[in-house]
């Protein structure tokens, strides 16, 4: 099964095409390296999402065939690690740059 559309089924991610966007973002890994949507997935890989709020690792547990219920879906795989990250609004600015407009 493909990366993108176990993330969507499993409900890792709420929507194929973000699983894509973060996947061709590098946000994605695969038992440690960098994946691609279309990476196939088999029991047992472990997946790693670094988002910007959150680092969530899991283990495959079940490949669906079909679609998932909404109660079965965590049933495809086991968290590793669920970790929110602090954020520091911050060092969203620069102060090395002067800014010309003001």
């Amino acid at each position: 099964m493909r990366l993108d559309i176990f993330l969507k089924k499993s409900r890792l991610i709420k929507r194929r095409p973000l699983a894509k966007k973060m996947c061709d973002e590098g946000m994605v890994q695969v038992n440690g390296r960098v994946a691609k949507a279309g990476t196939k997935l088999l029991v047992g890989d472990t997946i790693a999402i670094d988002s910007a709020s959150r680092l969530v690792e899991a283990r495959i547990e079940e490949l669906p065939g079909g679609n998932v219920r909404k109660d079965r879906a965590a049933e495809l795989y086991s968290v590793l690690k669920n970790e929110r990250k602090q954020i520091n609004i911050l060092d969203w600015f620069d102060d090395d740059e002067e800014d010309d407009d003001f």
